[in-house]
């Protein structure tokens, strides 16, 4: 059942990475962001307040904030990425958030698994080989800078809500969500950018804020019934059904090296989530 969780999970979050980076070709990435993330804060609003639990402190609240900003930064430089480059590339650089919380452990003394190492290398080789365009004169892959950011704000999200979830997981989601959806309203509004999507659009942006809650929901769950190695493992395999729906939807073929450095970047990234 757990790896089951796990799976479902990982499946929720690639669909909404396609569907949201496949929305922003067609209109604002803010407007994506910013639709996607209000539809989400319905949901997990609706939990927070059945759960009963105790609203946080001001400490809790602040580091759950922080968590929003870095939210609403990955998500809007992941679907931009995935608006100008292959999904196929973008995806799998911006598994590499779980080496944020690595870093950020390094730093207070933690020391990292021989696990942990060995994935961190992997990941970082695969994304050097992914990123790289084949041909006599190698470029990098249009949206390598934007999957890179992503990687960067979604691991600065873990890290503040694990630091904000003490007193109440549902309260801290609710506030990263409500921090994450008003940057992303007031980005929208600063450029001009419609809130309104055109009507052939906006279930694609329901299912996208829907999945992305649906994920969190479903790896709680698991990680309550199996072991948190095997889940994260599992659930970090996401990227690979972002890559196989554009392959399949979009036509996207990447070279040989590109999909060995992708399935390195996966591979290390997942390694890293089990240390």
């Amino acid at each position: 059942m757990a790896a089951a969780l796990a799976l479902g999970a990982s499946l929720a979050w690639g669909t909404g990475d396609f569907l949201g980076g496949r929305a922003a070709r067609v209109i604002h990435v803010l407007t994506v962001v910013a639709v996607s993330q209000l539809v989400g804060l319905v949901a997990v609003l609706a939990w927070a307040v059945l759960s009963s639990d105790a609203f946080p402190p001001a400490a809790d609240v602040a580091a759950a904030a922080a968590a929003g900003v870095g939210g609403a930064i990955g998500l809007a430089a992941l679907y931009r990425g995935m608006a100008i480059g292959a999904m196929g590339v973008v995806a799998p650089i911006s598994a590499l958030a779980p080496l944020i919380p690595l870093v950020v452990g390094i730093a207070e003394g933690e020391r990292p698994s021989a696990v942990q190492l060995l994935g961190t290398a992997v990941a970082l080789a695969g994304v050097a080989v992914l990123s790289r365009e084949p041909g006599k004169r190698r470029r990098r892959a249009a949206g390598t800078g934007l999957a890179l950011v992503a990687a960067a704000g979604f691991g600065s999200y873990f890290v503040f809500l694990d630091s904000s979830a003490d007193t109440s997981v549902p309260w801290a989601v609710t506030i990263a969500r409500a921090t994450a959806a008003t940057l992303a309203v007031a980005g929208a509004l600063r450029v001009s950018a419609s809130l309104r999507p055109p009507l052939p659009v906006l279930p694609a942006l329901v299912a996208v804020g829907l999945a992305d809650v649906g994920a969190n929901v479903l790896f709680g769950l698991a990680s309550t019934r199996g072991l948190l190695a095997v889940v994260s493992v599992l659930a970090s395999l996401y990227p690979v059904v972002t890559v196989v729906l554009a392959r399949v939807f979009l036509g996207e073929r990447l070279a040989i090296s590109q999909r060995l450095g992708g399935a390195g970047a996966i591979a290390g990234a997942a390694l890293v989530a089990a240390g």
